[in-house]
């Protein structure tokens, strides 16, 4: 157990930035591929370039759906 997330009860940890209904929960490669309308090599390759932000996590790596707004903004935007 983390000092920084105690467990005093079932659930997410208190203060570990989890949101209720998963609001700010991380995307899987297929959610983010399916929201930018791209395949999940599409995802993977945009995140080798560094041009996606993510965390990767295993064999996963998730991106912030916030993160995928942005992306797509600096795209229609020229950037």
């Amino acid at each position: 157990m983390s000092p920084l997330c105690p467990r005093a009860r079932p659930g997410p940890p208190a203060g570990c930035g989890a949101l209720e209904g998963g609001a700010g929960r991380l995307l899987t490669v297929r959610e983010a591929a399916e929201r930018l309308a791209v395949s999940t090599f599409t995802v993977y390759r945009l995140c080798d370039r560094g041009e996606l932000p993510h965390v990767r996590v295993s064999n996963a790596i998730p991106s912030a759906a916030t993160d995928l707004e942005t992306f797509l903004a600096r795209k229609v935007h020229g950037g």
